[in-house]
C-alpha cells in the first residue's frame, strides 16, 4: 500500500492506484468487522459469543467468526482509535525516525508528507480530528494514544512474535555474522527501549554487533557533522540508509522469485520508480561510487530470480539503437 499511495500521482491521478489500494484495506478492516461481530458494528453492543465448532478453525474467515468479542471492554474491531494510530506509524513515525537517523525533512516537507497521509486516512475513513497536520500535533496524538494502549491487557499478546519474525527476517538477508544482529540494536534505537520491548525485538545480541553498532553510529554523526561544514550534500548515514532500503526493498518487494502480488499497471511502475532511486542527488559523485559496491552498479532493478543485479540495464534507446 505504501508504494501506491506515495508514487506520484497516486492519491490525484486518473491512472495512480493509491486510492484502489487504500478501499481495498478498508474493504478488509469492513469483512473483518463483519467476520468478528457477525452484524452493524452500530448496532452490536456486549459480548459477542464466540460459534463454537468441532476442530480448530481452518481458514482465516473460520477463525474470525469463533473468535467472540466484548465490545464494551475491547471496543470495535479495526476502530477509529486503532486506525488513526496506525496511521501514525506511516506518516509521523517515519519522520520521526529521520530526525534520530540525522535526516530530518524541512518543516514544510513533513507537514506535506502528514497531509499526504491524512488524505490516505480520509479515503480509509478515519475521522478528522483523529489526524494531526505538524509533527508536534502527531507526537501529542501518538503519546496519548500509546497511553491509553498501556492501560489495556490482552491475552494472547500478538505483538512479540510478530516483532522477532520481523527481526528475523531481515537478519536472515545479512551475511556477515557480526553484522546480521544489527537490526535488533537499530529498531531500539529508532523506536525507543520501551516499545522496543512490548513489540518483542528485545533479545539478546552479541557485544562485538553492540559494539560495532554503537561506535558506528557515533562515528558517522561525528563524520557527517565534520564534513558537512565543507560539503552539504555529504551524509554517510543517509548512504548507509539507502544501502539497508536496496536491500530490503529488492528481497522483499522485487525478487522475482517471490513477486509482490500487485498487477503489471501497477508493479511495473512501482520497478521502474525504485530503479530510478539508483543515484543519490545530494550526494558526491564518489560517495555514489562507494554506495554502488554494497549495492548494484546502475539502476536498482533485480535480476530474473536474483534479486539483485551486477551490471547497469541499458536503456530503452540504447537497445533500439
Amino acid at each position: 500500500m505504501v508504494f501506491p499511495v506515495m508514487m506520484k500521482g497516486g492519491l490525484m491521478d486518473a491512472s495512480g492506484a493509491g486510492v484502489a489500494q487504500v478501499l481495498k484495506v478498508r474493504l478488509i478492516h469492513a469483512t473483518i468487522r463483519h467476520l468478528i461481530l457477525r452484524g452493524e458494528p452500530q448496532t452490536v453492543r456486549g459480548q459477542v459469543a464466540p460459534l463454537l465448532q468441532a476442530g480448530a478453525p481452518t481458514g482465516m474467515h473460520a477463525a474470525l467468526m469463533s473468535h467472540g468479542w466484548d465490545v464494551d471492554r475491547q471496543g470495535l474491531p479495526c476502530n477509529q482509535i486503532e486506525l488513526a494510530y496506525t496511521l501514525l506509524t506511516f506518516s509521523y513515525s517515519f519522520l520521526k525516525g529521520m530526525r534520530t537517523l540525522g535526516l530530518g525533512l524541512p518543516r514544510a516537507d513533513e507537514e506535506a508528507y502528514l497531509h499526504a497521509w491524512n488524505v490516505m486516512g480520509h479515503v480509509l475513513g478515519v475521522r478528522r480530528e483523529l489526524m494531526a497536520d505538524t509533527m508536534d500535533e502527531a507526537a501529542s496524538l501518538f503519546e496519548r494514544i500509546q497511553a491509553q494502549a498501556r492501560g489495556q491487557t490482552v491475552s494472547p499478546d500478538a505483538r512479540p512474535a510478530l516483532g522477532r519474525a520481523l527481526m528475523q527476517t531481515m537478519e536472515r538477508t545479512i551475511r556477515l555474522p557480526v553484522v546480521r544482529g544489527i537490526p535488533v540494536p537499530l529498531t531500539r534505537w529508532l523506536i525507543g527501549p520501551d516499545t522496543a520491548r512490548a513489540i518483542g525485538v528485545d533479545e539478546r545480541v552479541s557485544w562485538p554487533t553492540r559494539l560495532l553498532f554503537g561506535a558506528g553510529r557515533l562515528l558517522v554523526r561525528l563524520i557527517d557533522t565534520v564534513v558537512r561544514v565543507f560539503s552539504p550534500g555529504f551524509s554517510l548515514s543517509r548512504m548507509f540508509t539507502r544501502i539497508v532500503g536496496y536491500h530490503l526493498l529488492t528481497h522483499f518487494l522485487l525478487d522475482q522469485t517471490r513477486p509482490l502480488n500487485l498487477p503489471d499497471q501497477l508493479l511495473n511502475p512501482l520497478t521502474d520508480t525504485v530503479a530510478a532511486w539508483s543515484d543519490d542527488p545530494g550526494a558526491p559523485g564518489w560517495l555514489n561510487r562507494l554506495e554502488d559496491r554494497w549495492t548494484t552498479t546502475g539502476h536498482w532493478r533485480p535480476a530474473h530470480g536474483v534479486g539483485t543485479t551486477k551490471r547497469p540495464v541499458p536503456d530503452a534507446e540504447a537497445v533500439a539503437s
